[in-house]
């Protein structure tokens, strides 16, 4: 039997408890959807109905298996939860955080400045990564993970906090600018700079960039943004990296905002039993009063995703 997490429990006992998934949404500070994945996901593991839905129907009804189950969690869970909470909140001294190099270099600084008002003898520990978060998460090395990937593991419940688009970088010594669309056709031959494989926004460059049949084949890849962008100051080539990593204009490089290119979605992810917990949620309130607006676009009817 797969393992069973604490999240996909606490969701069912929520569900059970409040009589709804909306009810349940509310107190874990879930989506609707993403509470009654949790439910069939539990399902799945225990290889059994535990609770039965009518189309149309605001309110569910537990099966016998789901009312012999939510009787053996109840009033335990709820104790062990506030006992659970009490201890972290006690004894965690650091907030352990992962995210991708660049959002860190670039944004992080006034989030820390903020979150370290409210928690100044907490150790801030990042991770800097952009594959295996949902990993780190899920086997208890991080607490908290910023990605540009949409897991969509119910054990690791993710929030959307924005979008940003992407920027061509070269060096201003090769003169003009191409247009967006033209952008593909002016690479080739052209010495091609990105991150490591694996990571988000270089499959997204070469995907960009592979459109109608060409070859990418990168001359340099590294694990960050100041990385790549350094290579391409010293002419080595070019590069698609995040729009808020140029400062304004600057000597050695000049870029070209890539409108036509999706905008890339940043999610805020925590373990599901710390999503209460004080440093999380004022962690994840400072990123809002940061990031949305000054750097991310705000989210949009557009941009709807089944995170939190």
């Amino acid at each position: 039997m797969a393992k069973i997490s604490l999240t996909l429990i606490q969701t069912f006992y929520q569900v059970a408890r409040h009589g709804s998934f909306s009810g349940a949404a509310r107190e874990l500070n879930l989506s609707y959807q993403s509470a009654a994945n949790h439910v069939r996901r539990l399902e799945q593991i225990l290889n059994g109905r535990l609770i039965e839905t009518e189309q149309g129907a605001k309110r569910i009804a537990l099966t016998p298996r789901g009312r012999a189950l939510y009787n053996l969690l109840h009033p335990e869970l709820d104790i062990m939860l506030e006992r659970l909470t009490k201890l972290i909140e006690n004894q965690r001294s650091a907030l352990r955080v992962g995210m991708p190099q660049a959002i860190f270099f670039y944004l992080f600084p006034k989030v820390l400045t903020r979150f370290r008002e409210e928690f100044p003898e907490m150790e801030f520990a990042v991770y800097e990564r952009d594959t295996v978060l949902a990993e780190l998460v899920k086997n208890g090395s991080l607490d908290v993970c910023i990605s540009e990937r949409y897991f969509g593991d119910p054990v690791v419940p993710q929030r959307l906090l924005g979008s940003y688009r992407l920027s061509l970088v070269y060096p201003r010594a090769w003169g003009a600018a191409p247009a967006p669309a033209e952008v593909p056709a002016w690479a080739r031959g052209r010495p091609f700079i990105t991150y490591e494989p694996g990571q988000t926004l270089r499959n997204l460059a070469v995907d960009f960039l592979g459109r109608d049949g060409a070859q990418v084949q990168p001359a340099i890849s590294t694990s960050g943004s100041s990385s790549v962008k350094r290579c391409v100051e010293e002419g080595l080539g070019f590069s698609i990296i995040p729009s808020w990593c140029m400062q304004g204009e600057e000597a050695a490089i000049a870029s070209v905002r890539l409108t036509n290119l999706p905008e890339v979605r940043v999610y805020f992810g925590s373990a599901g039993f710390l999503q209460k917990h004080p440093s999380v949620q004022r962690l994840f309130a400072d990123c809002q009063a940061e990031l949305v607006g000054p750097v991310l676009e705000p989210p949009r009817g557009d941009l709807a995703h089944p995170a939190l």
